[in-house]
């Protein structure tokens, strides 16, 4: 039973949901009962390869949200416009794609959005269909945000990258394609950009939105969250009951938060989907893709002007239980401001070439940007040529 409920849910998984499925639609697909295989590196680990499938498919009961108060099977199969989906950033796991499926391609059918999630095929999507092609049950996975595809088919379809986070997708554009959201919540939804989510907008009505964070290379990190509010699993299980609408218990007194559920199905499985992320390594750099003679340079004004605060080899100072005054750093405190440590932590560095824009909020568009904006805010004093070489130590990361 839940203690506590958070109706912004109903337009934010409305939209999703449309999205989703929507992007199915874009390819034609023969049926196929079974889902698309693990990697069997990842099997090694019982608890790891537990975690992965977490991870992708594990819904956590969000169908309830989703299917049975938002009943969001019917609309799908109505009407849905592969090509909004397209535009919102969805992905396509083509290792669930028949060979051949993309020659029969029909962008506007509804029932090749069907076939599509039959087939397990819309990274972070889950349905299933009876024998009719009929949708009975639709829910959300944590791979929604936080996978993305290599785009070795097509841009927006290839093979899963689990833990990067999916720039592409705008969680405003879609929850703004809900019918039940107002024209003044639409144009809030509709600000936010590609790879931007605020977390907390269902809980106290305030817009200041995040950009999506990699869920790679935190093996060593003590504070998954831009202001730290605690470790990998708190964030799993906020997310997966007050913004997913699982079906689990979360806790917050701070936050005024109660939600309690029966059975819960989000708390035993917190441990295995922990250690499928702290399996997840930061992606090297590509080759090629930064001046090498220049990041050995960088390296050493990294050293004198960033360590700091990006400390030891996790390169944040957070680990030690720091965190800084928003105007410490030059960053907007409107977000801080509504959490309860009214601070941010010193943000870990890893996988920097693949995630831009940059800062919690985005602001740093680029990684000179981020040189140029602590140069200027920490009067660093570096010349042209370091602010250049530290940024090609970055690149390195």
């Amino acid at each position: 039973m839940a203690a506590h409920t958070h109706p912004v849910f109903r337009p934010l998984a409305t939209a999703l949901l449309i999205a989703c499925a929507t992007f199915g639609a874009t390819w034609g697909i023969a049926q196929s009962p079974l889902p698309a295989g693990e990697p069997a590196a990842k099997k090694t680990d019982p608890l790891v390869a537990t975690g992965q499938r977490i991870f992708r498919y594990d819904t956590f009961g969000d169908e309830q949200l989703w299917t049975d108060q938002l009943r969001m099977h019917e609309v799908v199969e109505a009407s849905v416009d592969p090509i909004t989906a397209l535009a919102v950033g969805l992905k396509v796991d083509a290792d669930a794609l028949p060979p051949g499926i993309l020659d029969t391609a029909d962008l506007t059918s509804p029932a090749t959005t069907v076939a599509l999630l039959k087939l397990n095929a819309v990274v972070g999507v889950q349905a299933s269909v009876d024998a009719g092609d009929h949708i009975t049950r639709l829910g959300i996975t944590c791979a929604l945000c936080h996978s993305t595809v290599d785009d070795s088919v097509m841009p927006g379809i290839g093979r899963r990258l689990d833990g990067w986070p999916n720039g592409d997708l705008n969680p405003g554009a879609i929850i703004a394609l809900s019918p039940a959201v107002p024209d003044a919540a639409k144009a809030v939804y509709n600000s936010w950009g590609p790879g931007k989510y605020d977390p907390r907008f269902n809980i106290d009505g305030k817009s200041t939105p995040l950009v999506l964070p990699p869920a790679y290379g935190l093996a060593h990190i003590a504070n998954e969250t831009f202001t730290a509010e605690g470790p990998i699993s708190y964030w799993n299980a906020y997310v997966a009951v007050t913004q997913m609408g699982g079906q689990g218990n979360f806790s917050d007194p701070n936050l005024g938060i109660e939600i309690v559920h029966e059975p819960d199905l989000v708390t035993p499985k917190l441990p295995a989907l922990r250690a499928y992320q702290h399996s997840l390594k930061t992606p090297p750099p590509p080759s090629g893709s930064y001046d090498r003679a220049a990041a050995n340079r960088g390296s050493v004004v990294f050293e004198r002007s960033c360590e700091r605060c990006h400390v030891d080899g996790n390169r944040t100072d957070n680990n030690f239980g720091v965190l800084h005054d928003p105007a410490e750093t030059g960053m907007d405190a409107a977000y801080a401001e509504r959490t309860v440590n009214k601070a941010y932590r010193t943000t870990p560095l890893r996988g920097l070439w693949q995630h831009p824009p940059y800062f919690h909020d985005g602001s740093a568009a680029s990684l000179p940007d981020v040189v140029a904006h602590y140069d200027r805010v920490l009067a660093l004093g570096l010349s042209p040529r370091q602010q250049q070489d530290l940024v090609e130590y970055l690149k390195s990361l």
